[in-house]
C-alpha cells in the first residue's frame, strides 16, 4: 500500500489573512473555495502536489453538525471554542482508501469513513474526494487522516499548473521538504506511525535551533519530522501551549536561510 503526503491543514479564523504575509515572503497563495456542506472555506499554497491548506469556519451552525468528519470536529473545538490557530493535522494520500479502512480496523483502531467531500472552487468547478479518519479509542496518540482524490495525480497536477497555482512562487521553486510535529515520546510515536503505515525511520539527530531530539519518517512528496524537546525552546513552548501537534514547515530551494514564527506556526526557509 503506497502513501503520499497530501497537505498540512492550518486552522485560521480568516484563511484569507494568510495571503498577505506569505506573499511578502515570496510564496504564492490562492483562494481555494468553500466546503458548503461542512461550513468551512480555505486558501491554499502549493509545492507540487504537496500543499498547505489554511482552513476556517464560514458557518458554525453547519460545522457543528459533523461528528463523523473528525477534521471539522477538530476545527470547531480549536477555533470556535479554544480560539487556537496554527498547524493542526496532516492528510496523507492513498489510492486504496477502502482497503486501508479495513486494515486499520483490524489493527484495533476506530475508523470514521470513508466519507465523501467536495469543494466549490472560485471558478465554480466542484472538486471531489474521500476522507478516512483513524483514531485510537484511548486517545493514546493522534494520527493523520487520509484522502483519496476523485482524479489521478497526473490530472490534478496538470489542472493546477494550467491555473498557475503550481510553480508561481516569487522566490523560485520551493519544495515542502518536511512538516515537523512536536510529541511527548519520540520513540513511541515513531514506532507506531512507522508500523501502521510502513514508513522508513531515519537516523535520530539533535536540532539545536529547536532544542529537541528529532527523527524523520520518509514519505513520498514530503517527509514527516518528529521532535521531542530536551529543554526550553520553540518545541517545548508549542508542546506546553498546544500539546502534540504539527508546528513547523521546512521549505528548501528558497535561496534563503531563515527561521521565524508566522501565523502561529514556525517556518524554515533553506
Amino acid at each position: 500500500m503506497q502513501f503520499f503526503f497530501d497537505h498540512l491543514v492550518w486552522f485560521l479564523k480568516q484563511p484569507e489573512k494568510a495571503m498577505s504575509p506569505l506573499n511578502e515572503r515570496g510564496l504564492h497563495v490562492v483562494k481555494g473555495g468553500r466546503h458548503e456542506s461542512w461550513g468551512t472555506y480555505n486558501t491554499l499554497t502549493y509545492f507540487g502536489l504537496s500543499y498547505i491548506e489554511f482552513l476556517g469556519i464560514e458557518n458554525l451552525s453547519i460545522a457543528e453538525k459533523h461528528d463523523e468528519n473528525r477534521l471539522i470536529t477538530q476545527i470547531v473545538e480549536q477555533l470556535a471554542k479554544e480560539y487556537r490557530e496554527g498547524p493542526a493535522t496532516v492528510a496523507i494520500r492513498t489510492n486504496q482508501i477502502e482497503e486501508l479502512a479495513i486494515k486499520l480496523m483490524t489493527e484495533g483502531l476506530t475508523v470514521y469513513g470513508p466519507l465523501t467531500g467536495e469543494r466549490v472552487r472560485a471558478d465554480g468547478q466542484v472538486i471531489k474526494w474521500s476522507l478516512l479518519f483513524p483514531e485510537y479509542a484511548e486517545n493514546k496518540l493522534s494520527l493523520p487522516f487520509f484522502i483519496q482524490w476523485e482524479k489521478s495525480d497526473e490530472e490534478r497536477y496538470s489542472e493546477l499548473a494550467e491555473q498557475d497555482v503550481i510553480g508561481s512562487h516569487n522566490l523560485g521553486q520551493p519544495k515542502l521538504e518536511s512538516v515537523g510535529f512536536v510529541v511527548n515520546d519520540l520513540d513511541k510515536t515513531l514506532e507506531i506511525w512507522s508500523e501502521l503505515f510502513g514508513l522508513k525511520k531515519e537516523e535520530e539527530c539533535i536540532d539545536t535551533e529547536l532544542n529537541a531530539r528529532c527523527r524523520s519518517l520518509k514519505l513520498n512528496g514530503t517527509n514527516l519530522l518528529f521532535f521531542t524537546p530536551i529543554g526550553d525552546g520553540p518545541a517545548a513552548k508549542v508542546l506546553k501551549e498546544k500539546g502534540e501537534s504539527p508546528f513547523l514547515v521546512n521549505l528548501t530551494d528558497t535561496n534563503q536561510s531563515h527561521f521565524f514564527e508566522m501565523l502561529d506556526g514556525y517556518w524554515r526557509f533553506r
